[in-house]
């Protein structure tokens, strides 16, 4: 009897400690990743150079052509500010930006409202610089999205906000740039949430799937917020550890009095 009790407990402590593995599989991103899924993915894989724009999003537009002068009027001014703590007239010029309205428009000066939602940055160009070859010869016009970004939270080594420096990024890219996934990140149930047109969409990624490369939220939109959600065993450390350390001084006092008490009845008789 006394082995029998020793056993239930060594079972119950295995049990517990049980729920403290995360095994490698789990860990591993597009675990089937290889050659022979190449063929499959190019079928529905779709490449994504530049984000789309959307309402909101701020956006510097600057006018250039070999007469300097003929776009002066189609540029907004450069603004400057003074230095901070320095007497002497010192500057910093800074260019003034844009901000695309809920109409998907922007103000250009003398051109006026030109719509952009819906659009990549080099379509801007190419459409603004459509508008200007009625009135300026050999325009070059030059689009930025300034602070895109988005916002990686949860299970990863430095939650934040993500720069687009380059104008897209794939959420591989953003988990990486956040520091990777922690060991209590779960790569089957990465949120994506995303605002399209004033209403939310919420999509629900597993990183341990290759068929993520082909999914629409494979690359990221400025403004999404990816969330890695935490394991079990991150929930039990963060919540539940005075529980379940509870639980195994209870288990083991138990038995220590079951075995103490079988030992005496045992030597008694």
């Amino acid at each position: 009897m006394k082995r029998s009790i020793q056993q239930i407990l060594v079972m119950g402590l295995v049990a517990l400690s049980a729920m403290s593995c995360v095994t490698k599989k789990n860990m591993t991103v597009m675990r089937e990743a290889g050659p022979e899924m190449e063929d499959s993915i190019n079928a529905k894989f779709q490449a994504k150079t530049e984000t789309v724009i959307r309402s909101g999003d701020a956006l510097t537009v600057v006018v250039s052509a070999l007469d300097a002068d003929a776009v002066v009027p189609y540029n907004l001014p450069t603004v400057t500010f003074a230095s901070p703590g320095q007497k002497e007239i010192q500057t910093t010029s800074s260019l003034q930006y844009y901000t695309v309205g809920e109409d998907g428009a922007i103000e250009l000066p003398v051109l006026g409202k030109v719509q952009v939602a819906g659009l990549t940055r080099p379509e801007v160009e190419k459409k603004i610089q459509g508008l200007l070859e009625k009135q300026v010869l050999n325009p070059m016009v030059i689009v930025n999205l300034i602070d895109a970004k988005v916002t990686v939270m949860g299970e990863v080594g430095t939650p934040g906000p993500i720069s687009m420096k380059n104008g897209r990024l794939t959420i591989l890219e953003a988990i990486a740039a956040a520091g990777d996934l922690t060991p209590y990140g779960r790569r089957e149930n990465v949120l994506v949430t995303r605002e399209v047109d004033g209403k939310i969409e919420m999509a629900r990624l597993d990183l341990r799937d290759v068929n993520i490369l082909t999914s629409p939220y494979y690359y990221l939109q400025q403004n999404d917020i990816v969330y890695v959600s935490p394991n079990h065993v991150r929930i039990v450390q963060s919540t539940n550890v005075g529980l379940y350390l509870s639980m195994v001084s209870t288990i083991a006092s138990a038995a220590t009095v079951i075995v103490t008490v079988v030992s005496v009845s045992q030597a008694a008789k």
